[in-house]
C-alpha cells in the first residue's frame, strides 16, 4: 500500500481498516476467480448425465466420504449430485472433469 500511496499520494487517506481489506482481497482474488469459472461451468454442465457405471473411486480428489454418498445415492446428473448433502463444490469439479475426460464406450 505504501508503494502505491508514493505513486498516487490520495491513497494515504485510506484508513487503515479499508487498507487491509484491500490488500486481503486482493491476495484472494485469483482464487475467486478461479472459483467463479467453476461455478460457471458447473451451471452450463448441471444437466451433464452421469454415466451408470461410474467407478467414483477412481476419481481423484475426492474424500472417502463423498465417493460413498455418491455411490449409494448414483445422481443420475452432476446437479443432483451437487443436491447431496456434503458434497463440496471441489468434488462436484473433480466429478465434471473425470466424466469430461472420460473416453466415451464404443458400440460393439
Amino acid at each position: 500500500m505504501a508503494r502505491l500511496a508514493a505513486i498516487w499520494p490520495e491513497l494515504s487517506a485510506i484508513s487503515p481498516n479499508i487498507a487491509e481489506q484491500l490488500a486481503i482481497d486482493a491476495l484472494y482474488a485469483g482464487y475467486l476467480e478461479r472459483q467463479a469459472r467453476d461455478i460457471t461451468a458447473f451451471r452450463r454442465d448441471e444437466a451433464l448425465l452421469l454415466p451408470d457405471g461410474l467407478d467414483y473411486g477412481a476419481i481423484g480428489g475426492l474424500s472417502a466420504e463423498i465417493r460413498g454418498k455418491l455411490a449409494a445415492v448414483r445422481p443420475a446428473t452432476l446437479g443432483a449430485a451437487a443436491r447431496i448433502s456434503g458434497v463440496t463444490p471441489a468434488a462436484l469439479v473433480a466429478l465434471l472433469q473425470y466424466v469430461k475426460r472420460r473416453p466415451e464406450p464404443r458400440a460393439a
